[in-house]
């Protein structure tokens, strides 16, 4: 099965891509590159532009820190967490545990910080004064080095999967929208399918009992609140000396991203915050920020 939106994949990126993509690695952190950014590839201008606005703030640890803010404000159900008789009985071990943990702490890591990165972004498209948000929350931290990577298994494709197992991953995956979403974090851990079993016995009467849409639409609004300052201090970079003789100025160059983004549009139906990437802006961001978070507060 292939991505719901298009996407560079990271083997097949090269020249300028390729090397934004690495930046992108080690600036965040993780071995693999979030959807959104292999997505923004495939739009002309628009990877350098979105990462060449957004670098300096990650860099500096500004969206980091507004990330680590934005967890403390959110509220989430509080499920109990999984017995280790459980988890032991249904398989799983202590390096099973390990790398489970990984995954959902590299997305948990990557969909805050682009719900957050990417909320600034569209503000900052949409021309909202700094007046109409809280102030930043987070304070940069000290030291600009970035985190230390997690190392994750390789993404198993969904065809590569027996269909009970694809099928409870598309299941898990409708938790938290109606919409059907670019499946990633559940892929990731299709590895342990009994974990993929109790994972859908936690989350399942959440959504069912609205409180997972609750937690979801209560990240998206203090998300958006963090961020009206936030984009005030997002800056373009600059443009190539072709554009410049061209007479392209940045409402020209904004224009023309947007318009080759309709999903630049905040749609807040699909926002999907902290589990798996979010492959469409912020919309994306919603249930897998909260999602994951549930599940990694589960397994700890």
């Amino acid at each position: 099965m292939s991505d719901l939106v298009p996407a560079i994949a990271e083997a097949s990126a090269t020249g300028a891509v390729a090397e934004i993509f690495a930046d992108i690695r080690t600036v965040l952190g993780v071995e693999v590159v979030n959807l959104i950014w292999r997505h923004l590839a495939t739009i002309l201008d628009a990877l350098p532009w979105a990462w060449g606005m957004l670098r300096p703030l990650y860099a500096d640890g500004t969206i980091r820190s507004e990330a680590r803010a934005l967890h403390t404000r959110i509220a989430l159900p509080h499920p109990p967490p999984f017995p280790h008789d459980l988890l032991a009985a249904v398989g799983l071990g202590g390096d099973d545990l390990a790398s489970i943990r990984n995954i959902l702490a590299a997305y948990d890591r990557t969909n805050a910080m682009a719900l957050i990165a990417l909320s600034a972004l569209l503000c900052r498209l949409d021309g909202v004064p700094a007046e109409s948000g809280q102030a930043a929350l987070g304070t940069p931290e000290q030291s600009a080095a970035p985190p230390s990577a997690i190392s994750l298994p390789p993404l198993p494709g969904l065809d590569a999967l027996s269909e009970p197992i694809a099928s409870l991953v598309r299941t898990l995956n409708r938790l938290g929208t109606r919409r059907d979403n670019p499946i990633l974090m559940y892929r990731h851990l299709a590895y342990w399918p009994s974990y993929l079993a109790v994972s859908w016995a936690l989350i399942a009467p959440l959504d069912a009992g609205g409180s997972l849409e609750r937690a979801i639409a209560d990240s998206l609004t203090k998300a958006r609140t963090q961020v009206a300052r936030l984009a005030m201090r997002l800056r373009p970079p600059p443009l190539d000396p072709a554009a410049e003789e061209a007479g392209v100025n940045e409402p020209v160059r904004l224009g023309k991203i947007a318009r080759r983004n309709p999903w630049l549009e905040v749609d807040p139906v699909l926002t999907v915050a902290r589990v798996e990437s979010s492959p469409i802006i912020v919309a994306r961001s919603r249930p897998r920020t909260t999602l994951g978070r549930i599940l990694l507060s589960a397994a700890a």
